[in-house]
């Protein structure tokens, strides 16, 4: 069976994401892409990182390709392969060579989950000489003049086994994110979930509560993502209390005494 390359037409992000900035996030990436800088996105899980990087996909009109990182993740896997293709051997690029070959967006996301020796093939393409070693192919790939690179990882979630070197570091623009203010996350809930903004302030103000548990052994606290798939269920009919309590504590911890918690935080506030 044939493999077929995906066309990069289909990388691009045809209608707007909702995205309410927080601060200035905004105005700097764009200055990054235009000046050929990367840039690292650094925030705890489910934050709006990805979110942020398809909005600004859409907005500078970019294809984005986006590879969730592990540890099984090589080099092959983001430069390309040969493969069999019938009886002839043929050449396909991984998403890493695309984007850089038509100018695309490569988001490396959870970067530090990808193996030491994966992630050094992305040092040439993160200084001034933006290039892409292929060594396979006994190649180099100069970058089309609108790639850029982009990384994110949870800098709270990391052991120092699973860290960013400075020599990688020293590369990019940094942005950090965090959960967005009360007001905003408030909307965003509103907006994403289609609950009304009664129960979205409840909501918001049980991951508030749940987020300050991490001093009390909770390893994270409930995201803007579980705040609206939680939200979500509840406009589906589901119980609000069986929607918390599927969304965010089962979620977030299995320690029956911490689930017991979390219950009676649902309990207080629905």
């Amino acid at each position: 069976m044939q493999t077929r390359i995906k066309p990069i037409e289909a990388y691009y992000i045809e209608d707007e994401p909702y995205y309410l900035p927080s601060h200035n996030e905004v105005d700097i990436f764009t200055q990054a892409y235009r000046n050929h800088l990367p840039v690292l996105l650094k925030g705890p899980t489910g934050c709006g990182k990805t979110r942020f990087m398809e909005y600004m996909a859409w907005r500078l009109k970019r294809p984005l390709l986006t590879v969730a990182c592990h540890d099984d993740l090589t080099s092959g896997d983001l430069v390309g392969r040969y493969l069999i293709q019938g009886s002839e051997t043929v050449w396909m690029d991984g998403p890493l060579a695309l984007a850089v070959k038509t100018g695309g967006f490569c988001y490396l996301d959870e970067i530090v989950e990808a193996r030491k020796d994966t992630t050094v093939v992305i040092h040439p393409l993160s200084d001034n000489r933006r290039i892409l070693p292929m060594e396979k192919k006994g190649e180099v790939m100069t970058a089309a003049s609108e790639f850029m690179l982009i990384l994110s990882f949870n800098p709270g979630y990391q052991s120092i086994m699973k860290d960013l070197k400075p020599s990688t570091r020293q590369r990019f623009v940094s942005l950090e994110f965090d959960y967005p203010a009360e007001p905003g996350e408030i909307a965003i809930v509103v907006q994403e979930a289609g609950v009304d903004e009664k129960t979205a302030k409840r909501l918001v103000r049980l991951g508030h509560m749940t987020r300050n548990l991490k001093e009390k052994g909770l390893d994270e606290g409930g995201s803007t993502r579980l705040l609206i798939n939680a939200g979500k269920l509840i406009q589906s009919g589901i119980s609000t209390h069986d929607a918390c309590q599927a969304a965010i504590t089962h979620t977030l911890s299995d320690d029956r005494e911490m689930q017991q918690s979390m219950n009676e935080m649902i309990s207080s506030l629905f």
